[in-house]
């Protein structure tokens, strides 16, 4: 957006002088800076104000509808600029294609969510933050600070919407024809359409300004850009993502890699496409990218400002010895599995590697030991997912109903339970089995979904997850959402860490 649309406060109060209806290049204010003319309030009309040329939302739950001259305030495809400042725990959100509805959230078109550290009410957390399509292509971590300005641009053609923060893409939706919405896999069931522009005031507690609101209307055939994401494919793996996604439910790939060729604009776009957001790892411990402090802080410092996750996974026992509190701290969250251990007898090995294994004379002792050193990690070292969970070699695999009893699965997902560590439900390996899920379940345990992706083929849509999702009834309280600083495992454990 050119710096010329970023306006002062002293630019607004001199357009409120003179208002501007559509300037030469079809760019159009909404708001005039001074007064709530073009605008209708629903319910609590009271909650709108403007304050220093800023439109003010502080009070009751209320929606404030364009009402005004511009495009007869009916929009198809358009461009849209919005200045706004949260306050903490501030929620909000701007429609478009909506209509005046005079009680309760407005019936009919999209919701851009507006919500940096808002966290829900009663018994309900929300998990969606500011840029997310609300309920259809939803944005899980918090990318602009609360108490400062930002700049929130959506632009609808076609059938594609982009919604961009200071400047930086963060999530996107092609609508499928017919819509994915048609087969009753949104439950809003909402539908791109036309209609106005308006502006929420969430509740008493959500105070949010707003100094630009403007508009440029396009031609009704418009093309989507050139670049644009197709639409995800019509089918049930692409519904039961949507289903999730307007269910609450965090739909995260925590296991992702940039291997192989997998460029970090490629991930993402992957992941706009099909509604998931990314956690993007990198590998931590001997042998491993990165082996101390600095490599860590290079990696994280390379992903500052990306929408997505920035994770640390946790590799060999020896990492707690090699990274300090201080960098490790620097991620979101921390995962590890329990693929590399040390057996009884010294012997140090990488389970998914046949011949670090070698022959397993006895299955049982192997299992017992899988368990002991799956429940220490848990109990010990300070990570927030258990990824690859019940993983055993190839030596094992035919025999993994057999060998994981009931007794096993209970030792691992009760120490998981009581460390408060997710389990992760793992795409690459489609583990862990049912019998453990339902186990974990019942046991109170978080859930989270992870590729482990080798490279840019085999990164996937969380089948296995969403497949799992639905066999075990899983609800949004039951996943696993990064907390802030002093939620998480790292903060958790303070001195588990010796580097």
């Amino acid at each position: 957006m050119p710096s010329s649309f970023s306006l002062s406060r002293r630019a607004l109060l001199a357009a409120a002088a003179t208002p501007l209806l559509r300037s030469a290049d079809g760019w159009a204010d909404l708001f005039d800076g001074r007064s709530l003319n073009g605008w209708t309030a629903s319910e609590n009309a009271a909650s709108w104000k403007v304050e220093d040329g800023c439109l003010a939302a502080d009070g009751p739950r209320s929606h404030l509808f364009y009402s005004g001259p511009i495009a007869q305030h009916h929009f198809r495809n358009f461009e849209l600029h919005v200045e706004a400042l949260a306050r903490p725990g501030a929620n909000s959100g701007v429609y478009f294609h909506t209509e005046y509805h005079q009680t309760g959230w407005p019936a009919k078109g999209f919701e851009v969510q507006v919500n940096g550290s808002a966290t829900g009410e009663g018994g309900y957390r929300e998990r969606k933050k500011t840029g997310s399509l609300y309920g259809v292509r939803n944005v899980y971590k918090q990318l602009v600070g609360d108490g400062g300005w930002f700049a929130l641009d959506v632009a609808v053609r076609g059938k594609n919407v982009r919604i961009s923060l200071n400047g930086t893409l963060v999530s996107e939706y092609t609508e499928a024809v017919p819509p994915l919405v048609a087969a009753g896999a949104d439950a809003s069931g909402r539908i791109l359409s036309s209609g106005t522009i308006a502006l929420q005031c969430h509740d008493a507690g959500s105070k949010v300004l707003y100094r630009a609101v403007r508009i440029r209307p396009l031609p009704d055939n418009a093309p989507p850009p050139a670049d644009a994401v197709p639409a995800a494919p019509a089918d049930e793996t692409a519904r039961g993502l949507l289903r999730l996604a307007a269910a609450n439910v965090p739909v995260v790939d925590y296991h992702s890699h940039l291997k192989a060729g997998l460029t970090l604009p490629r991930l993402l776009a992957h992941g706009r496409r099909h509604g998931i957001f990314h956690g993007v790892a990198v590998n931590c411990g001997k042998g491993f990218p990165v082996e101390d402090n600095a490599g860590a802080r290079r990696f994280h410092d390379s992903m500052a400002g990306e929408p997505c996750f920035i994770a640390m996974q946790a590799e060999g026992r020896e990492w707690t010895g090699m990274f300090s509190h201080e960098a490790a701290g620097l991620f979101d969250y921390i995962f590890t599995d329990s693929m590399t251990w040390t057996d009884n007898r010294g012997r140090r090995m990488r389970t998914w590697i046949a011949s670090e294994v070698g022959v397993i004379p006895d299955a049982q002792e192997f299992m017992d030991t899988l368990v002991d050193r799956a429940a220490g990690i848990l109990n010990k070292e300070p990570v927030d997912i258990y990824a690859n969970p019940t993983y055993v070699p190839d030596q094992l695999a035919a025999r993994y109903d057999e060998l994981w009893t009931d007794e096993r699965i209970l030792k691992v997902v009760r120490a998981a339970k009581a460390n408060g560590v997710a389990i992760e439900i793992n795409n690459r390996y489609k583990l862990p089995g049912r019998r453990v899920l339902e186990a974990a379940k019942a046991e109170g345990c978080r859930f989270a979904f992870g590729t482990n992706n080798g490279g840019p083929e085999d990164i996937g849509r969380c089948e296995y997850g969403v497949e799992m999702a639905a066999a075990l009834g899983l609800r949004w309280k039951d996943f696993f959402v990064p907390g802030g600083k002093g939620e998480r495992a790292i903060d958790r454990k303070p001195q588990a860490l010796k580097g």
